[in-house]
């Protein structure tokens, strides 16, 4: 039997009715919806899938806390610095990480559950100065550099798309020639599995934990080699 029989149908309607009715007062009124159609099952979510992962990385953080320090993401939106004021997050998404402190100062698996669709990743979205400049090092690094593209090209050649990728020119400092200089153009670094690859009729069902385990497992090498980067250059 599987350790989560995957997300209930209303889970998926309740997302579906929040994108139509994103306020204050709708949220407010069906609470009770949310806490027991996607809070309860993404925390039974989280716990699981957590379980499966710390097998792929002992050390990974599995957090039950829902206020937004946790492995799951708050639901209310931070809408200070947005145009769009909507107040509420119509997706529900998770985190996984290695690493005390900030979730989102680690490399890490994620999740997202959209109304109609889901996501998975690995990696690090956002390099902070002090990871961005661990990363470098080692990029460069003669033990540590090498293993970077042989990271992304088996996570590739699996079928998910790396990204990262921002900056036009090889930065100051850096040879220009150097033979993993188009790695040093990134800001971030992580693998994740096409959108439309995973639909609600897996999300409902009992298979789903396998389903994204075996994503998750084969994407497993960029959180690896961003794990030795932090062991070695630090980077928090």
């Amino acid at each position: 039997m599987s350790d989560f029989p995957g997300f209930p149908a209303e889970t998926q309607q309740f997302l579906r009715d929040l994108r139509e009715n994103n306020s204050r007062d709708w949220f407010a009124a069906n609470k009770a919806r949310y806490e027991e159609a996607v809070k309860a099952p993404a925390l039974a979510w989280v716990a699981a899938m957590g379980a499966r992962l710390q097998s792929l990385d002992p050390d990974l953080v599995v957090d039950l806390r829902a206020n937004g320090s946790g492995s799951l993401m708050r639901a209310a939106r931070d809408t200070r610095f947005s145009k769009d004021k909507s107040p509420y997050k119509t997706n529900i998404a998770m985190m996984w990480w290695h690493g005390s402190g900030k979730k989102t100062q680690h490399p890490a698996f994620g999740m997202q559950l959209a109304p109609d669709d889901a996501g998975l990743m690995t990696g690090m979205f956002h390099f902070s100065k002090p990871m961005l400049e661990a990363y470098r090092q080692a990029v460069v690094d003669p033990g540590l550099g090498p293993a970077l593209p042989e990271a992304a090209d088996a996570v590739a050649s699996a079928g998910y798309k790396i990204s990262g990728r921002h900056y036009k020119r090889i930065p100051r400092g850096f040879d220009k020639d150097h033979p993993r200089g188009e790695w040093l153009k990134y800001n971030s670094l992580h693998a994740y599995a096409y959108e439309d690859a995973i639909n609600w009729d897996s999300v409902s069902s009992p298979v789903f934990i396998d389903f994204c385990f075996e994503h998750f497992q084969r994407m497993t090498p960029i959180l690896r080699w961003l794990v030795g980067v932090q062991d070695r250059f630090g980077g928090v």
